[in-house]
């Protein structure tokens, strides 16, 4: 695995040095991080080390050209300046850590590889993709897999993932502008590194990491189960998430493909009368389609956890 050098050179330098440990806090990427007070202490520090990007305060911009190579640069501007007096991308340093993170992604993908993604302790990890899924409605089935989603993890790497229907924005997740179909796009182009391109798209809940679900059910509904199988496939060999828990609607084309790559499948029920029609109902079309595969690998659990 190789680490890329980001050099933060700004006249602010507790500003630099907040903005540099959010950086080295990203798991996603083997970065190091180095902070500088002005643009000569970054010339030094390019000839002892090479560097990949250097995000440097517009007083400083100016001199990059002259002073220091670096393979990507960004001008961090306060906003008071012309974006067209630099000859680099500006950055509004003011602007949340995610968004500036996402925006240097975004402009030197080309600069990473597969062996600058952080893959957890062993190079062999132990993949899973859990599966919460219920015929029977109303059971606590999001709220389930989100907490269980929270609890692994406190000790590994876990990607939320919500393939229902009507999700509730604004519910259990916040407004995002980018969601699960940016995903689906990115990962249809067949190029490009979509585990580097998670790290833009993530949202958190603790040390939970989310994807904002697709706000249209019509969207939705157009995704074949075939498709889903196959990003969750390229999800677990091109990132860091060695757990995904995935939230299923019972209602998408080629269920059955999903829940059967699924290597367990949790089960909200509940015991009354109708519910455990519909749960039997469920089995029996199963049994009927030759899946019984996925039946084995069903865990009940209470409703409305």
């Amino acid at each position: 695995m190789k680490s890329k050098n980001l050099v933060v050179c700004d006249v602010e330098e507790e500003y630099a040095k907040a903005l540099a440990m959010f950086f080295m806090r990203k798991k996603e990427l083997i970065l190091q991080v180095h902070v500088c007070s002005s643009i000569s202490h970054a010339a030094a520090l390019a000839v002892k080390i090479h560097t990949d990007i250097l995000l440097v305060a517009a007083e400083y911009a100016a001199d990059v050209q002259e002073e220091v190579k670096a393979e990507k640069v960004f001008v961090l501007s306060t906003g008071n300046m012309s974006r067209e007096e630099f000859s680099y991308p500006v950055l509004y340093k003011y602007q949340p850590g995610e968004k500036i993170f996402g925006d240097i992604i975004r402009e030197c993908a080309e600069l990473f590889d597969a062996g600058d993604m952080i893959y957890g302790a062993s190079g062999n990890r132990k993949r899973k993709i859990i599966g919460v899924f219920s015929p029977v409605h109303r059971i606590g089935k999001t709220a389930y897999a989100l907490k269980l989603g929270e609890e692994l993890a406190e000790s590994e790497n876990v990607l939320y993932l919500n393939l229902e229907f009507f999700s509730g924005d604004g519910g259990h997740f916040g407004k995002s502008s980018q969601n699960l179909a940016d995903v689906l796009y990115y990962a249809r182009q067949e190029k490009g590194n979509l585990g580097l391109m998670l790290t833009t798209l993530v949202c958190h809940r603790g040390n939970l990491d989310y994807i904002h679900p697709m706000p249209v059910s019509e969207d939705m509904k157009e995704v074949r189960g075939s498709e889903w199988v196959s990003l969750l496939g390229k999800i677990l060999e091109q990132s860091i998430y060695e757990t995904l828990v995935v939230d299923i609607d019972d209602g998408i084309p080629e269920l059955y493909r999903v829940l059967k790559c699924c290597t367990e499948i949790h089960m909200p029920v509940l015991e009354d009368e109708y519910s455990q029609a519909k749960i039997m109902q469920f089995e029996q079309e199963m049994s009927l389609l030759g899946e019984e595969d996925v039946l084995k690998k069903i865990i009940r659990k209470g409703g409305n956890a």
